[in-house]
């Protein structure tokens, strides 16, 4: 009986060495999750695979936080401990609370530069012990150094039409794309090149400063004439402009210009068009109450055809939309300004499953006009990115854009029109506008034109202010750009930003990161109302269904114990 056990328990033991053993040559991590939420996608994956030095991830989520905040941090981790798993040693983490300094001056200048370093701020509404409340200054977000550099991840997401509890499971779905995108900016210091495009009265770059800044650190941008230089390549052979804007231009393009930037695409360039179809802007109406809407013709209407696409000839009005500040006083009487829906300036809600629209926040729009897709190309793939609610309508340029249309009720059954477009993606092979035309470019030779281009990508949106920053008098009177997206009257951001930054990730060849973009974590909330009728019945289990089932356990034990030694 004693060798018998002794001998049970040799193999035993021998069998855990061996799968120990194999386990060190066989690596593999299951997730049984239905949504997969503790997988990484195969570029990350490969991304960790390649990472030969360390990485520091320095988390300001630490301290006394609300239950969503501690979820949120729990995510932050696990996800970590994700990164480590195929980083290996080289991903090091740590958490730290930036309130704990008991210094008032030695907090405030952590706070300063933190906010410098490009984190920002979030106030919290903490209960103290007495029931009271107060205020409390966090920086949800996290620094990842690596080589010496450091780079800025804010992780919260606070989308306006959207709960709190729905903000944070969006901020744990983006976790990994923010984290990646990250590295992948550390781990490549040489950053692909953005051209603007000028000489059409494009956009000036401080019109697009905070939009400019957010780039700077990922890319560098520089301003490009549409002549001989969009087609120049580096040692590779690659275009040196990995992407050209053309950000609002209000001057028409001469056809040598078309010609260039149609070679540039023919040759694998990339695309993104921001065009205004009319004279009218929210500026022009701070000179008076009205203002006549002309369309804009800047010779591109061509191209763009050949190409798939048609902005047409009017406005969008919809009833999601902004609001504008309107004088209501009567004549003679103080100023009294009253925020008013304004039909002309729409609020897109992306609905698109694409990966560059998932999870993003309310867009705000002036002055748009409707998209149609057009041609048949089959070499060519058409994805809605924007588009219009189930209620708005257009109106054919020209027209008189007054603000007494403020005053007038809103007849549902006039906004008859759903989900006209406004943004489309294209990909694909595309066909040379220029294949059929005699045209001569000084120094280009007919042996160097281009009919058809090779797989590549381009954005149309027909509004140009989509990417464009206010200002506003600083306490000094000097004029300081306001963050893109920010509503002056309303004093909400929308995703302006962040949705041009992820157009700009796109096109210029990062949709393998944007990979995780697609993630979608179920929220599976408790039914509140079954909590309030059932709260006794589920403490009961809760607490006396564990115990029945160890009781019945050593019952059952005892029994068998009784029996096979009695």
């Amino acid at each position: 009986m004693r060798r018998q056990l002794i001998t049970e328990t040799a193999i035993k033991a021998a069998i855990l060495l061996l799968i120990g053993i194999l386990s060190s040559f066989f690596y593999a991590r299951f997730d049984l999750t239905a949504d997969k939420r503790y997988s990484l996608s195969k570029p990350t994956k490969q991304m960790l695979s390649k990472i030969d030095d360390e990485i520091l991830f320095r988390v300001y989520l630490d301290g006394d936080l609300p239950a969503g905040f501690k979820r949120l941090q729990n995510s932050v981790r696990e996800m970590l401990d994700e990164f480590r798993a195929y980083g290996g040693e080289n991903i090091q983490y740590e958490f730290i609370d930036p309130t704990e300094n008991p210094n008032e001056q030695a907090r405030e200048r952590i706070f300063r530069e933190l906010y410098q370093k490009g984190l920002d701020p979030t106030n919290l509404q903490v209960k103290e012990k007495d029931g009271s409340s107060s205020q409390k200054l966090i920086f949800p977000g996290i620094l990842v150094s690596y080589g010496g550099r450091d780079v800025a991840v804010n992780i919260l997401k606070n989308h306006m039409s959207a709960t709190a509890e729905a903000n944070l499971q969006t901020s744990i779905q983006s976790l990994e794309y923010d984290l990646t995108f990250a590295i992948n900016q550390l781990l490549n210091p040489e950053s692909p090149i953005i051209g603007f495009v000028r000489g059409h009265g494009e956009l000036l770059p401080e019109q697009m400063d905070d939009m400019a800044y957010t780039l700077g650190k990922f890319y560098t941008l520089r301003q490009v004439d549409a002549d001989a230089e969009l087609l120049k390549t580096d040692s590779t052979g690659q275009l040196v402009y990995r992407l050209i804007v053309v950000a609002q231009p209000i001057l028409p393009f001469n056809e040598t210009d078309k010609f260039m930037i149609d070679q540039y695409v023919m040759a694998g360039g990339r695309v993104l068009w921001l065009i205004d179809n009319t004279t009218a802007s929210i500026d022009s109406l701070s000179h008076g109450r009205d203002v006549k809407a002309l369309p804009l013709d800047l010779k591109l209407d061509d191209q763009l055809f050949n190409y798939g696409i048609r902005i047409n000839n009017n406005l969008i009005q919809d009833m999601q939309c902004a609001v504008i500040p309107v004088n209501t006083a009567l004549v003679g009487q103080q100023p009294q300004f009253t925020p008013s829906p304004w039909v002309f300036s729409p609020i897109v809600t992306p609905t698109s499953g694409h990966p560059l629209t998932k999870n993003l926040d309310m867009i705000r729009i002036d002055f748009v006009s409707s998209i149609d897709t057009v041609g048949r190309n089959s070499d060519i793939e058409k994805t809605v990115l924007l588009a219009a609610s189930d209620n708005c309508r257009t109106v054919s340029l020209p027209t008189q854009v007054d603000l007494s249309i403020i005053g007038n009720r809103i007849a549902t059954e006039a906004f008859a029109h759903s989900g006209l477009i406004m943004g489309v993606l294209l990909e694909g092979q595309f066909n040379s506008a220029f294949a059929n035309r005699p045209l001569q470019v000084d120094g280009f030779s007919r042996q160097q034109f281009r009919k058809i281009s090779p797989y590549t990508r381009m954005i149309v949106i027909a509004d140009g202010d989509i990417i464009r920053n206010y200002f506003r008098q600083n306490s000094n009177g000097q004029s300081e750009p306001l963050p893109l997206g920010y509503d002056r009257y309303t004093r909400q951001t929308f995703g302006n930003k962040e949705f041009l930054l992820n157009a700009i990730n796109y096109l210029c060849g990062f949709d393998e990161l944007m990979e995780s973009r697609s993630k979608e974590f179920k929220l599976r909330m408790m039914d509140r109302s079954k909590i309030i009728e059932q709260r006794t019945l589920w403490q009961v289990i809760n607490i006396g269904v564990p115990v029945l089932i160890i009781l019945a356990f050593g019952l059952i034990f005892n029994t068998i114990r009784k029996r096979r030694y009695q």
